[in-house]
């Protein structure tokens, strides 16, 4: 039996930790798997339940955090290498930028014959100035060398990877998007959906928009307040605007909400009911996307957005800018709609379409209910990863 390390930052809520802990799991008895995982910032939502439900035990590395730091990187490159000799393992597969540079050097280091590293996103552009931005551009140059095999989670971000930021020739990327369990998002949707509206005080007639995830500059909140506004002058529905997350950037978001005049309140800290609520961190996706009725995505950069994919398992119509590896996951007019990154009015304008036509919220639901079951589900990423690990074992050997 193949024995697999698996390196991940740091489990936190959103798609790399779903994607990370399904292929632990999942890839046994096949793959005998080992998860290793850093040290999470203070401000950022634990995902360890990720692990407990799914029966796993991981590897903890807290020196393995976000920022850079020589001293504990340096720590965590030590550890890191011990449990390569340790455990001896086929394959190291890293997922996440700092992971894969600590985890593919250590790999390197101690001669592991697999060594795969997964872009579950970038950050070469949109999060760091240009001459930081360049110097990751290299580094991850470098380290695609040391690497057997990179995957690249859309067909988008394979290009990007190898035509525009030139990681690495295309033929050492595979495309192997991300797996969900999308079943959940099926069952009991009215009993989840009375629950829901019933704790965040939105009536029967009202409308909710949501945009889930964590509140940083990346994922620019200020558009999702600029589009509420322009919304509320032109609509003739009942809305409510729902953020599902924290974060960072949430004091400037609760700020822009006050210049715009958009009644709001943080719900975990004042109950009442208000035109724009924060919910913060929320774990049962499933509960809270049967309770909406529209999701947007307002972010300057993604990898593939795991809130796009959960709202249409759903039923539910999306908007959201046209980054990263967003027109992978959405059928722009089809599932909903997918708009220049950045532009109010076009994000405004797709989210009054839906809000004015109840027939098209349905058949857009529908519409990516089946489109996303059918590419998304774990099952899926479970057979694809197995069948790339044999390949590249199997090239190795030769």
């Amino acid at each position: 039996m193949p024995r697999v390390l698996r390196i991940h930052n740091r489990l936190i809520i959103g798609g790399p930790a779903i994607n990370v802990t399904y292929l632990t799991r999942y890839m046994q008895p096949e793959f005998e798997t080992t998860l290793v995982i850093g040290g999470k910032d203070d401000h950022e939502q634990d995902a360890i339940h990720l692990t407990k439900d799914l029966g796993i035990e991981p590897v903890v590395v807290n020196e393995m955090r976000r920022d850079i730091h020589p001293l504990q990187d340096g720590v965590a490159y030590q550890k890191i290498k011990a449990l390569i000799e340790k455990h001896k393992p086929d394959v190291v597969h890293t997922h996440a930028a700092k992971a894969g540079v600590i985890g593919r050097l250590a790999a390197e280091a101690c001669n592991v014959p697999v060594i795969i590293h997964t872009f579950h996103g970038h950050v070469f552009h949109s999060y760091f100035n240009k001459w930081q931005t360049n110097m990751f551009i290299h580094i991850e140059r470098y380290l695609a060398k040391k690497s057997t095999g990179i995957v690249a989670i859309s067909s988008s971000q394979k290009h990007e990877l190898a035509n525009i930021y030139k990681i690495c020739p295309e033929e050492k990327l595979q495309v192997i998007p991300l797996g969900l369990d999308l079943d959940k998002f099926q069952y009991k949707q009215e009993e989840k959906r009375a629950a829901f509206r019933s704790k965040y005080k939105i009536d029967d007639d009202e409308l909710a928009i949501g945009v889930i995830g964590r509140i940083v500059p990346v994922k620019n909140h200020s558009l999702f307040v600029a589009a509420a506004k322009k919304v509320l002058e032109f609509t003739t529905q009942k809305v409510r605007f729902i953020i599902v997350g924290d974060g960072d950037m949430r004091p400037q978001m609760e700020e822009e909400f006050r210049a715009a005049r958009i009644d709001y309140a943080y719900f975990p800290e004042n109950n009442k009911k208000a035109t724009a609520i924060c919910t913060s961190w929320l774990t049962a996706m499933d509960e809270v996307l049967a309770g909406l009725d529209m999701v947007a995505l307002t972010s300057h950069n993604e990898g593939t957005p795991v809130s796009l994919i959960e709202a249409q398992a759903a039923g539910k119509p999306v908007v959201s800018t046209n980054v990263g590896g967003v027109s992978d996951v959405v059928m722009n007019g089809k599932c909903g709609f997918v708009t220049p990154a950045g532009q109010t009015n076009e994000m405004a304008e797709g989210l009054l379409y839906l809000l004015e036509r109840p027939d098209k919220r349905i058949l857009f639901g529908e519409f990516g209910r089946n489109y996303v079951q059918s590419k998304f589900s774990y099952q899926r990423l479970v057979s694809d990863m197995s069948e790339y690990y044999n390949r590249l074992i199997a090239e190795r050997k030769r």
